[in-house]
Parts: structure tokens; C-alpha cells; sequence
């Protein structure tokens, strides 16, 4: 087992962005992990955007990430236990704007068009956007 530390002023330079605390959020309220299409479809921003936030949250000590066939599935890091108590920070933050809601229903929709519990459909938004254009 690897051990990870994670100095605090990474993480919340980490999280002081908004489309990582998004992330942050969705992955901490479901529990799941998710690949980079059902973030794409749920956060609606494009892949090198989200590509390049996952990896600072990587780097931050944040996610941890695996590979599986062509997809690779991101989970948000449990240990040490202040991580848990960051989280359920995160999920009681308020939600004027009702972005989290929006990026949860998405999210549920989204892990719908799972098969055997893994994405195989790849990345709807950015295909959608290009049948419009």
C-alpha cells in the first residue's frame, strides 16, 4: 500500500478552483468513482479542461486513479482520515446557484448508461457538440 502525504497548502490550492471543487463535490456526495467521459457529460466542460484539473487534484494527493481497458476511473482518496472530514466539509457547502444539483442529476444520468458497472459509451457532450456544429 502507498502512502500519501498531502501538504495542506497543496490541497487547498487544489480546491480553490471552481470546477475541482465541483468535482470534489460529486465524487464526495455519490461515493463512486467515475471515468473522464461520465465527468465530461456530468460537469459539462470539456475533457482537456477536466484532463488537466484531475491531474492537479492527483498531484494534490486528492484521487487516485486506475486504469481499465481504454477507460480510466478517478476515486477521491479516504486516508488519512482528516480527508473525510474535508469532504463532508465540501458536501455541506451551500449550493445557491443549485451547479452541484445540476452536476449530481447529470451525474445519476449519467452512471445509468453503465454496463456491468463501467462506462462504455464514451464521452456524449463533446460528441453532441460536434453533431451540432
Amino acid at each position: 500500500m502507498e502512502i500519501i502525504s498531502v501538504q495542506p497548502e497543496t490541497l487547498f490550492q487544489s480546491m480553490a478552483e471552481e470546477t475541482r471543487l465541483r468535482i470534489i463535490r460529486l465524487l464526495a456526495t455519490t461515493g463512486e468513482e467515475a471515468c473522464l467521459c461520465e465527468l465530461v457529460d456530468s460537469l459539462r466542460e470539456p475533457a482537456y479542461k477536466l484532463s488537466r484539473h484531475l491531474k492537479i487534484l492527483r498531484q494534490a494527493g486528492l484521487l487516485s486513479s486506475h486504469k481499465d481497458g481504454r477507460w480510466v476511473y478517478h476515486r477521491l482518496i479516504s486516508k488519512p482520515p482528516y480527508l473525510e472530514t474535508l469532504y463532508t466539509t465540501v458536501r455541506a457547502l451551500p449550493d445557491s446557484n443549485q451547479i452541484y444539483q445540476a452536476d449530481l442529476a447529470r451525474f445519476k444520468e449519467r452512471m445509468c448508461l453503465r454496463e456491468d458497472g463501467r462506462c462504455r459509451v464514451g464521452n456524449l457532450f463533446d460528441q453532441q457538440k460536434t453533431v451540432a456544429k
